[in-house]
């Protein structure tokens, strides 16, 4: 089996090979009503967003967790962070698990607030960390927030990885109690469904990475290091539209939810926000625009998707994400069928 070390530097390898997928986002199977008369002057239409605890963020696009832990990712998190601080986005550094267990790579970390000083960072731990060892993580980057990933079907496509997930939710209730920032609850791709969005709020989580499929796929890059494990994990999760519903019906419309998995266009952020997310998470596609294309295009894309973003503010005549929940939508195909299914709004 392969070191912590070594596995990080595969992730990033091919994560950059394989594509998104092969499940489907869902969000193609949102429809928004146009608005031929939006009323609105664009020049107007302002993106900042809030996450509770967080306090605002400019932008409404998260860098999410990526990479850290091991020699040849230093550069890479600098530039991320760079990306960061030009767009004014918030990031999400990769897990500190190593760096604050044993001591391991903490200046693969602690480059990003150095690179970024102002900006909203988010340290990252797994559930298996103790109280100290997040606060540790947090106290590492100054952060404002830290991200708990939650990831048990790469785990189990892991040669190396856990096979006990029997206490994650006692563990992060500690952390939650004892923490001084706010705590995220993320999912590496998989989703998340209602009951557990509800036991998470119920153990004092602040805000939940909703983290569903057809985006970066960890069980498919776990795949590719141990062909000799369970190779169908790469098409197990919930459509990322699907998951961000689900938290919404349990967390409320816009109440600390981020959206991620397989969000990789203007339109996309949109309608995320419109179905009930703060803010949205982009990570492989920004790790491949910033390897394959260097920093300066990567600043120069967000740019031209914070602008994109706006152009749909505008035609359905809104000017600030609050007025967001009075756009109106339809559904239709795959996702159209699960919330009939599940009958949402029903009691």
């Amino acid at each position: 089996m392969k070191s912590r070390e070594s596995r990080k530097i595969d992730h990033i390898k091919y994560a950059l090979h394989l594509d998104d997928g092969p499940c489907a986002t869902g969000f193609s199977d949102v429809q928004v009503l146009h608005r031929c008369l939006p009323q609105v002057d664009r020049r107007k239409v302002d993106l900042s967003t809030s996450l509770p605890g967080v306090g605002t963020l400019a932008s409404p696009i998260i860098i999410n967790a990526i990479t850290g832990g091991a020699d040849g990712v230093k550069r890479i998190n600098e530039k991320l962070a760079v990306v960061a601080r030009e767009t004014g986005c918030a990031m999400a550094v990769g897990s500190q698990y190593g760096a604050v267990r044993r001591g391991l790579h903490e200046d693969t970390f602690t480059i990003v607030r150095r690179t970024d000083p102002e900006g909203v960072l988010f340290a990252n731990v797994s559930a298996l960390a103790t109280p100290d060892e997040a606060q540790r993580a947090v106290d590492m980057l100054e952060a404002q927030a830290l991200q708990i990933h939650l990831n048990s079907a790469q785990e189990l496509a892991m040669e190396e990885g856990d096979r006990d997930f029997s206490c994650w939710l006692e563990q992060i209730s500690e952390i939650c109690r004892s923490l001084t920032v706010p705590v995220i609850v993320k999912e590496t791709g998989c989703g998340m469904e209602r009951e557990d969005a509800k036991k998470l709020l119920e153990a004092g989580v602040t805000i939940v990475d909703t983290g569903g499929a057809g985006g970066t796929n960890f069980p498919a890059i776990e795949t590719c290091r141990y062909p000799e494990g369970n190779g169908e994990l790469s098409r197990w999760g919930i459509p990322s539209a699907l998951s961000l519903c689900e938290v919404a019906e349990t967390w409320g419309w816009q109440q600390g939810i981020i959206a991620s998995g397989g969000i990789r266009s203007a339109l996309d952020v949109f309608k995320a926000q419109v179905l009930g997310a703060n803010a949205v998470g982009m990570a492989g596609n920004i790790l491949r625009l910033v390897q394959e294309r260097g920093t300066r295009y990567t600043i120069d894309w967000i740019g031209r998707l914070q602008e994109a973003v706006k152009d749909f503010y505008t035609l359905t005549g809104c000017t600030e994400v609050g007025q967001l929940r009075q756009v109106r939508f339809y559904v239709t195909g795959n996702l159209a069928a699960a919330l009939h299914s599940f009958s949402y709004g029903k009691k």
